[in-house]
């Protein structure tokens, strides 16, 4: 029940709901046991006993008890559903808020489809249980109660005899629970293996198509369809091996009534109808006890579900605000590095080692470095995505762990080598740093942007409702609208990681003319591989394994014949200038 301890917090401020369902449970439960009396007073009175005079009491007394349980279950499922539904509602929401401030480091590992699998499928498990299974268990509980409390009353004797295999059950039952809750849980991660096989099928089938890996890609979700159905089946064969012993336990209780009550009977120290109630008891017992099986199905799937949906919640957010964190009304956008190294987590070599810059406002950096060099991760610890190992990143003179959190990346502006769009409006997606934008506002950004155009072609305008990641555009003008929503959002510092790279030469040359303008004033970071995206800036970082290689400005950098700068210019522009003069074709 560890599990459900630590979940408490979810279901328990629903309690009411589930002690109103444990209220109705009850009265429900005691009219069931009710029939049986009822019947073996009709075998006894109204039969044997000739007492026609009380068939019409007896009839309106059934009516009733058939009524008042039908009220009384109604009650107990709507009260149980109110309490399963509210409690998971709940706890959706903490899911998907943790999701939100959970480090990069998670996501560096995470996969769509498993994250996916547990907000939804694993939550239902434990929504079920809180709602339907629970109710089970306390309905087997109550019906053995109760009913043995009767039998008891009827003849104790014969109830000790029916009941004395109890305890082999329990034993029974026991392993059971410790075979198929394992299986369960092997269950739930081989689905979720299946669904993320199926996300990343679907997003990357450009990729598959390309290099006509359709065949490779049904085997592998074969394999993955096969583990799955595998588990499955060891799962049923559990189920098998301990249902029938289950069953058997439920009609040995049958047999000894039978034999024992009969001969109790035939010797005049039981009443028929006694018997008859007494059978229709026992069936209130068996029966659950035949079930049981199928609750502790539920409760081992829940109980799956909720240590995966656990593993999230007890993640740990590693960067999170100090307890007193500063809130300018505006941050300048003054960024230096101290000595800054850094290593991802799990990772042996640095990606970055003693790196040193200082950056005012209005400054432009440009970085440019082979892949995996460190360029990106010098903006991931701008933001604080990640913490440095050693040395300090500020932000007008401030360590960035000072800051709070949104005020600090709501004034970074994030252009991506990989633009992601939302399946929404090109309006929205825009404003979506920036909700409170105006119209104008919109079109401004996405003018400097060089987005306003393609977008008036299309047939709403900016109102066009895009597919999803963008789904009908051409790379080029997802970068551009990306590049429209990082400036929708005013940042102090604005940092392009290879956001003109799948547009054309002439469309980079007009974003760049009317970004000099946006730029001003702003501490801009332009991560390129094109030395036109860069040879304007104020310093470039050349960056070799983590380590600034070279910097200065682009007139110092070409000077050098042997540097890395002169050695990208050269490939980058010689050969453009030789086909140019009609050397090269």
């Amino acid at each position: 029940m560890e599990t459900f301890k630590r979940l408490k917090q979810f279901y328990w401020p629903y309690r009411k709901y589930f002690l109103w369902s444990v209220v109705s449970l009850l009265f429900a439960t005691i009219m069931t046991v009710s029939y049986p009396l009822i019947l073996g007073f009709i075998v006894d009175e109204l039969i044997l006993g000739d007492r026609q005079d009380l068939i019409g009491v007896t009839v309106a007394g059934l009516v009733l008890v058939m009524v008042l349980k039908g009220l009384f279950q109604y009650l107990q499922q709507y009260l149980g559903e109110l309490f399963g539904i509210n409690s998971v509602y709940e706890m959706r929401n903490r899911l998907y808020q943790k999701l939100q401030f959970l480090p990069f480091r998670f996501y560096d590992n995470a996969r769509t489809g498993d994250l996916m699998s547990r907000l939804a499928q694993d939550v239902e498990a434990f929504r079920f249980f809180l709602a339907m299974g629970c109710a089970q268990i306390l309905n087997f509980v109550l019906l053995t109660v109760f009913g043995f409390g009767v039998m008891l009353y009827l003849n104790v004797p014969l109830a000790l005899v029916t009941l004395a295999v109890m305890p082999l059950l329990a034993i029974v039952v026991y392993r059971f629970d410790r075979n198929v809750h394992p299986a369960f849980l092997e269950i739930r991660r081989s689905l979720a293996r299946l669904t993320t096989k199926v996300q990343e099928n679907v997003s990357g089938m450009n990729t598959v198509k390309a290099l006509s890996k359709e065949n490779y890609e049904i085997d592998r979700f074969v394999d993955l369809n096969n583990n799955y159905r595998d588990n499955h089946i060891h799962t049923a064969v559990i189920w098998g091996r301990f249902f029938p012993v289950m069953e058997l336990i439920g009609n040995i209780c049958v047999v000894l009534l039978l034999a024992y009550g009969g001969w109790l009977v035939v010797d005049g120290r039981m009443e028929p109808g006694e018997l008859l109630a007494f059978f229709s008891l026992i069936w209130f017992i068996v029966m659950p006890l035949m079930q049981i099986g199928f609750v502790l199905n539920t409760y081992s799937q829940s109980k799956a579900a909720g240590e995966r949906l656990l593993e999230i919640l007890d993640e740990r957010e590693e960067i999170r605000n100090i307890e007193r964190p500063l809130r300018p009304e505006r941050i300048q956008g003054h960024v230096t590095f101290e000595g800054v190294s850094h290593r991802y987590p799990g990772e042996s070599e640095w990606a970055l080692q003693d790196v040193n810059l200082d950056a005012p406002p209005g400054t432009v950096i440009g970085i440019m470095g082979a892949t995996g060099a460190g360029k990106t991760s010098i903006t991931q610890l701008m933001a604080r995505f990640y913490e440095p190992q050693q040395g300090t990143v500020r932000v007008d003179g401030h360590p960035v762990r000072e800051y709070d959190l949104q005020r600090l990346r709501s004034s970074i502006g994030f252009v991506l080598q990989e633009p992601f769009l939302f399946s929404a409006t090109i309006r929205d997606n825009i404003a979506y740093g920036n909700p409170e934008a105006t119209m104008e506002d919109i079109v401004d950004a996405a003018r400097r942007a060089d987005a306003h155009g393609f977008i008036q072609e299309l047939p709403d305008g900016y109102d066009t409702v895009l597919g999803e990641r963008g789904g009908g555009l051409s790379g080029g003008q997802k970068q551009r609208l990306s590049i429209a929503r990082a400036l929708c959002v005013n940042p102090s510092i604005l940092i392009l990681d290879d956001a003109t790279s799948a547009v054309d030469m002439d469309t980079e040359l007009r974003i760049q003319a009317a970004m000099r303008e946006v730029m001003r004033g702003r501490t801009t970071f332009i991560i390129a591989h094109r030395i036109s995206s860069v040879k304007h800036a104020d310093e470039i970082l050349v960056l070799e394994e983590g380590k600034i290689a070279e910097r200065g400005t682009h007139e110092q950098l070409i000077r050098h014949v042997d540097g890395a700068y002169r050695r990208i210019y050269d490939i980058q522009f010689q050969d453009r200038e030789a086909v140019l003069h009609g050397k090269a074709i």
